[in-house]
């Protein structure tokens, strides 16, 4: 019979995204910290919508902590020019994220190469991957300097072709191996259940992640649902679906993973549309019954 610690309530972040759709970033703030939620990971779209200062002040003022920041990456592109662009723009998404406090930037790092107006122009996934290597190479140039650790987040293959061509903890962990290989690098993961949890290798790569310090940078939980009606904007609440978040926690925790539980649900026709409020109280109490 295996063994399953239950949850630390201290430690359940809430993803801005999984209530984005009711609630503008300072009633997402305030609903937080109205529900006793004291971690949070908000959007750089809803962070310009509300200004970084007064986010932050915000911020300051709920004693909320951020559990990471969403999102830098999309390295690759059409062309050279394409490519500058994406690492300016990564480096502001630095930037805002050391103003903030974030302890990590999360990285979707894009998939086969677009032009600008974002239509997909190549075939070439080894390609594509190298654009993404060097790209994340380049930034870590100018976060490392700065103390800003950057996490890959491995996406499920069926996003490879448009939002990120790392599918798997194994391709990660390779690129913090190559680009970070020191104690302490700059560089880890971001473990996020609905895009990994299929990996027949996942628990030996969340170990070998746990072997080197800070690798293992944020842990994102929701549910796959059974049937899935659209794969980016159904995702399940925890418990709702096939998805043994129990398990992947212990397999995070006994790998040195000790920090927070983000909730990061999209779902367009079900969690959308209910009231905020609700969604933030079954968010607390499925992480205390169900992960």
């Amino acid at each position: 019979m295996r063994s399953i610690r239950e949850p630390d309530s201290g430690l359940l972040s809430i993803n801005a995204a999984t209530v984005r759709k009711q609630w503008a970033l300072p009633e997402i703030i305030a609903g937080c910290a109205r529900h006793g939620v004291r971690r949070l990971s908000p959007w750089r779209d809803q962070v310009a919508a509300t200004g970084l200062k007064e986010t932050a002040q915000r911020l300051r003022d709920a004693g909320m902590a951020l559990s990471g920041y969403c999102r830098g990456g999309m390295f690759s592109a059409a062309d050279r020019a394409g490519r500058k662009a994406a690492l300016d723009d990564n480096k502001r998404a630095v930037d805002e994220a050391l103003a903030l406090g974030a302890p990590c930037l999360v990285l979707v790092v894009g998939g086969l190469p677009k032009d600008s107006d974002g239509r997909i122009v190549s075939k070439d996934m080894a390609g594509a991957r190298e654009m993404v290597r060097d790209g994340i190479g380049e930034l870590l140039e100018y976060a490392r300097p700065a103390a800003m650790p950057l996490a890959i987040e491995p996406l499920h293959p069926m996003y490879a072709a448009d939002r990120a061509c790392v599918n798997t903890m194994g391709h990660a962990n390779d690129l913090c191996d190559e680009l970070a290989p020191g104690a302490n690098g700059g560089l880890g993961i971001a473990v996020d259940v609905y895009h990994v949890w299929w990996d027949p290798d996942l628990r030996a790569e969340i170990e070998r992640a746990g072997g080197h310090p800070g690798r293992l940078a944020a842990f994102h939980i929701c549910d796959w649902l059974v049937p899935t009606a659209d794969l980016l904007l159904d995702r399940g609440m925890m418990g709702d679906g096939v998805i043994d978040i129990p398990l992947i926690r212990t397999w995070m925790e006994n790998a040195g993973y000790g920090g927070p539980h983000e909730v990061e649900i999209f779902s367009a026709n079900n969690w959308w549309k209910r009231d905020p409020d609700e969604v933030l109280r079954t968010c607390i109490e499925r992480h205390r019954t169900v992960c």
